[in-house]
């Protein structure tokens, strides 16, 4: 079990930059402030606690966003990125040049092929958004890597809308973007469509990618980062990283039960894909992945199966496991982890965009 808060706090120290350590543990304050024993969840404090940032229309650093609500009936809604259009003289800054939200949308297919990824923010479920300033930051990040568009998406969260809300929310963020002329490009105006997420977002582009191969829609690749798995018998990692960077079991517990149907256990396949009530991806063209994982993340083992499932049902698979790494590494450019991975998003969307 998880030793002291001092020791763990100590040791964390010596692994973790200072300035992430504070970012991370500033949240974990909060989490467990919103978090209710009875599994109900203070979501107006949550709400006026998450340090969010808006839209920008005006490009920043080359990039400007838009939010557009995709599902009136649940109000769904996304934030989209995309790089600015440089004038044909090649001035920049206040000369650049960002199509109207609406001309934008209304627009023809690009000529030469670029990535659409489309992106699930973390929170284990529960916490964050789409304009949280953190998955802002990051979405920008990727935006400016890929060269391409970026689709944030803002499903429904937890415990208010269990399984599989969040799930239905991704395949209609896909299904919309299949929908858009103006996400196609290349000679045969395709959407080259890319997944991606961080812990429950990662769990979420699983699930969207697994029935997109069942219904025959090609995804060009999976990004997960720090995917959150599980199951009832716990991992060696669950066992000796508990509480010592951030996270504890009990955490985790309380997010599974707060998101799976109330009579269900972690075996659950939403948590436990590959387990005994899990569904085998083999026979289907289920899309390459790339997976990064965090040696100090207690939850990475769960995450080391769960690429050995790919790999055992005859997918390509390439993992990423830094070692010393833990959770939330690539929300800041702090660290080596966090530029060797970019690089590692980099190398993998260009060679799956074609």
């Amino acid at each position: 079990m998880a030793g002291s808060d001092e020791v763990n706090r100590n040791e964390c120290k010596t692994v973790v930059p200072l300035n992430t350590w504070v970012l991370i543990s500033n949240f974990k304050v909060a989490y467990n402030m919103l978090r209710r024993p009875d599994g109900t969840f203070d979501r107006d404090l949550a709400e006026y606690l998450d340090r969010r940032t808006p839209a920008n229309a005006h490009p920043a650093e080359g990039v400007s966003s838009f939010d557009h609500v995709i599902d009136q009936s649940v109000g769904l809604g996304v934030r989209i990125y995309r790089a600015v259009a440089a004038p044909a003289n090649g001035a920049a800054g206040a000369a650049a040049a960002t199509l109207p939200i609406l001309e934008f949308l209304t627009g023809a297919p690009s000529a030469d092929p670029l990535p659409v990824i489309i992106f699930f923010h973390g929170g284990s479920f529960a916490h964050s958004s789409s304009s949280t300033l953190i998955y802002d930051h990051l979405c920008r990040r990727f935006v400016k890597l890929s060269k391409g568009v970026v689709i944030s998406v803002d499903y429904r969260r937890a415990p208010e809308h269990r399984y599989p809300c969040a799930y239905d929310d991704g395949w209609t963020a896909l299904k919309w973007a299949l929908a858009q002329p103006c996400l196609r490009s290349g000679a045969d105006a395709r959407l080259r469509v890319f997944l991606s997420g961080d812990s429950s977002g990662g769990n979420i582009a699983h699930h969207v990618a697994a029935r997109a191969a069942g219904e025959g829609i090609k995804i060009y690749g999976n990004i997960l980062l720090n995917a959150m798995f599980g199951g009832t018998e716990r991992a060696e990692s669950e066992r000796r990283l508990d509480g010592k960077y951030f996270v504890t079991i009990q955490d985790r517990d309380w997010y599974w039960k707060a998101y799976l149907p109330e009579d269900a256990d972690r075996d659950h396949p939403a948590c436990n894909p590959f387990g005994p009530n899990g569904r085998r991806l083999k026979g289907l063209p289920f899309t390459k992945s790339l997976i990064i994982v965090s040696g100090l993340d207690l939850t990475c083992d769960r995450q080391l199966a769960y690429a050995e499932g790919l790999r055992e049902d005859g997918h390509d698979v390439k993992v990423v496991h830094r070692e010393k790494a833990t959770i939330g590494f690539y929300l800041l450019s702090n660290t080596d982890h966090y530029h060797e991975v970019m690089e590692e998003i980099t190398d993998f969307l260009q060679a799956n965009l074609v």
